[in-house]
C-alpha cells in the first residue's frame, strides 16, 4: 500500500507557505481546509497553500511536492487516528471516534492517488475555486522523468 511523503527540492516552500510541512512527513491533499474559502480568502500565503499545497499529517503545514512511498498498515492507522484528533481539536468534530471515518476517507483518497505508481513518483496538486466549490487536479511526474532542472533554482555561489 502506498501513500506520499513531503519532499523539498529547494527552500521555496519555507517562504511561500505560512506553515511549511517537514520533509519526509506523510501528506494528503487536505482540500477540506479550504471548503469555506471565498475569493476574498485567496491572498498571499493562504492563496499559495490553496493553489498547490499538500497537507502534512504531522505539522499540518503545506508542501508543493510529494513522493509516492510504501506505508505499512500500522503507520496508516496511526495517521488516521492523528487526523481524527486534528478534526476534533481544530474543526470541532464531536469525538475522535466520530471523526475516524472522515479521516480514513481522506487518507484513503490519497492512497488511491498513489496506487499503481512506482516509489518516488512525484505528485502535485492544483486547486481552483468555482461556483460549485473547490476543484482539485493532480499531476504525476514519473521518477525517471523528474529532472532536477524542473524544480531547482540555479544561481552562482560567487555572487
Amino acid at each position: 500500500m502506498n501513500l506520499a511523503r513531503a519532499i523539498h527540492f529547494d527552500e521555496s516552500d519555507m517562504n511561500v507557505f505560512h506553515s511549511p510541512a517537514r520533509t519526509g512527513e506523510w501528506c494528503i491533499s487536505g482540500g477540506f481546509e479550504f471548503s469555506n474559502f471565498t475569493d476574498g480568502d485567496l491572498a498571499g500565503k493562504a492563496r499559495q497553500a490553496f493553489a498547490n499545497g499538500w497537507l502534512g499529517l504531522e505539522t499540518f503545514g503545506r508542501v508543493t511536492f510529494v513522493a509516492v512511498t510504501r506505508i505499512e498498515a500500522a503507520e496508516r492507522a496511526a495517521l488516521e487516528r492523528g487526523l481524527a484528533e486534528h478534526f476534533v481539536a481544530v474543526y470541532g468534530a464531536p469525538s475522535v471516534e466520530a471523526a475516524l471515518a472522515v479521516a480514513r476517507e481522506e487518507i484513503g483518497h490519497m492512497a488511491e492517488l498513489c496506487d499503481g505508481h512506482e516509489p518516488n513518483t512525484l505528485l502535485t496538486v492544483t486547486r481552483e475555486l468555482g461556483a460549485d466549490g473547490v476543484r482539485e487536479s493532480y499531476r504525476v511526474i514519473a521518477a525517471e522523468a523528474a529532472d532536477m532542472a524542473q524544480f531547482a533554482v540555479h544561481g552562482s555561489l560567487d555572487d
